[in-house]
């Protein structure tokens, strides 16, 4: 039975500080190494029976592997959200277990202090390239209010934020989706993301290693699909875009920001462009070939980058709305 599962596994100090914090921020097994003062194996085998279990689950990211809590009321899992209600509740009212979790909620400023160091160091080496770049194109808040905008007019549901970079895009949108995973291919860029979005609630956004010609998730996942400032990275266009029609369920919306058709040819030197922009025709067909309905362009100037957001429908019958991305509400293992 899975209740006797879960309280076995429920059956440990330890592993109940683990759930606890589990339930603030998502957390690597040597970041939950160092707030419990445990060895980093001991503390794998106590995350091992979490996940057997069903109350966490694991993803990679290079040689990291990162811990989620499992439970909770946005999974749609009523045993799990019971579980998740009684954890708190013992934290509330068990003066004892109550002086751990403080503790141990201590040491998170540690680690949060850690990451955004890390960040910054990252920023710091590249700040010089990213300033340059950011000089020749429209404001990002310029670009930023008018995509919220944009997509204001829908539902946003699951929203998936494909090439997050910094989290920017995840950290705007995710109080206004259902549910929101923010992927990226770059390790680098992840953990700044991590800095970034550590101060939302844990289960706001779900930050996930991948590849746009490769998205590690099933068919028909999201409502929403966003490529900001990414897509001129791609060699071949066309097959980031099928992929990411691929993830999007019928009626669903894509939202791509990019450049417009430009002759900055040292781009594809300095910041590794494979494409210097794209016309309003070249990206109609992109979207129509993958699937969408392309909506007439919006163009955004301010500098010599012209910055424009092109939007697409899926083809076919929407999907009814309230309808999540999946029936246990994303509590499976396929970004393990």
């Amino acid at each position: 039975m899975r209740i006797e599962t879960i309280m076995r596994a429920l059956g440990d100090p330890t592993r109940l500080r683990i759930m606890r914090l589990l339930s603030a921020m998502e957390l690597a097994v040597g970041e939950l190494a160092q707030v419990l003062g445990q060895s980093q194996p001991r503390v794998s085998r106590h995350v091992g029976i979490l996940c057997d279990a069903g109350l966490a689950e694991r993803h990679r990211e290079g040689s990291w592997v990162f811990l989620r809590s499992a439970i909770g009321e946005a999974r749609q899992d009523p045993v799990g959200a019971a579980v998740a209600r009684l954890l708190a509740t013992a934290e509330a009212e068990d003066p004892g277990f109550a002086a751990l979790c403080q503790d141990d909620r201590h040491q998170l400023a540690v680690i949060r202090a850690a990451r955004q160091r890390s960040a910054e160091a990252y920023f710091a080496r590249h700040a010089e390239e990213w300033d340059e770049l950011r000089q020749l194109h429209s404001p990002d808040s310029l670009v930023e209010e008018r995509l919220l905008t944009l997509l204001a007019s829908e539902p946003l549901g699951a929203m998936l934020d494909i090439g997050t970079g910094t989290g920017r895009m995840a950290e705007l949108f995710a109080e206004q989706a259902d549910r929101m995973v923010a992927l990226d291919k770059s390790l680098d860029m992840l953990r700044v993301a991590r800095a970034k979005l550590q101060r939302l609630p844990a289960d706001t956004v779900e930050l996930v290693q991948g590849d746009f010609a490769a998205l590690p998730f099933p068919a028909q996942s999201f409502d929403t699909v966003l490529l900001h400032q990414v897509l001129h990275f791609a060699p071949d266009p066309s097959a980031a875009l099928t992929e990411a029609a691929r993830v999007t369920r019928p009626g669903g919306r894509i939202a791509i920001v990019d450049f417009a058709a430009h002759e900055h040819d040292e781009l594809r030197e300095r910041h590794a462009h494979a494409r210097l922009g794209f016309t309003d025709g070249a990206m109609a067909t992109l979207l129509g070939e993958a699937g969408f309905d392309a909506a007439p362009p919006v163009a955004l100037d301010g500098g010599e980058l012209v910055v424009k957001i092109w939007l697409g429908q899926r083809r076919g019958a929407a999907v009814p709305a309230g309808r999540k991305a999946s029936g246990n509400g994303g509590a499976d293992n396929r970004y393990a």
